[in-house]
């Protein structure tokens, strides 16, 4: 019997969507962070918290257009190999692949609660929260170390920007559905 490998069931048409999803992600975080940054830095409250809900938004609409399990993981494998090899924003040497993967693998654990691939606006909102709480969660244990009190209140505004993210990312696969769009397939 032969072993099916985990990379034979994505297609290359599926692997170079996950590339760009994955590059897209890395492309706007640098964007992004330092707007936020400008409300949250007064504030001392780090930006990512608030910030990711806007790039983790790439992770599940990835996973919504893939729709194969594993696409999460892989999004953020290639997301931290992009910012390692690069060296831009967010990087943390090798422990980027634990900071990008984490993320992905916990949107990939809400968008297995589905059937058929069949996924809702709440795949997309749950996953995307999961994502930026999860990689707002590694960051403040790898990096930051700040107190409880503090943790629970960012992880509360991660949340909620993903929330906000989750939302795009339904709104942006239920647009392309309507033209008759399904890119993954």
């Amino acid at each position: 019997m032969k072993e099916k490998r985990f990379l034979n069931s994505f297609s290359v048409f599926n692997l170079i969507l996950i590339a760009v999803v994955s590059s897209l992600g890395v492309a706007t975080k640098p964007i992004i962070v330092p707007l936020v940054h400008v409300v949250t830095g007064p504030l001392f409250i780090p930006g990512g918290a608030i910030a990711g809900g806007f790039y983790m938004f790439w992770i599940v609409l990835g996973i919504g257009l893939v729709k194969k399990r594993g696409t999460g993981i892989l999004i953020g494998i290639v997301q931290s190999i992009i910012v390692i090899s690069t060296g831009t924003m967010g990087t943390h040497g090798l422990m980027s692949f634990v900071s990008y993967t984490v993320p992905g693998a916990a949107a990939d654990f809400v968008f297995l609660f589905s059937k058929d691939q069949d996924y809702n606006a709440l795949h997309y909102i749950i996953g995307c929260m999961a994502a930026n709480v999860a990689g707002t969660l590694i960051s403040n244990i790898l990096f930051f170390r700040l107190p409880p009190v503090t943790v629970v209140l960012i992880l509360s505004l991660a949340a909620l920007s993903g929330t906000v993210g989750g939302l795009i990312a339904s709104s942006i696969n239920e647009g392309l559905e309507k033209m008759n769009i399904y890119i993954g397939e």
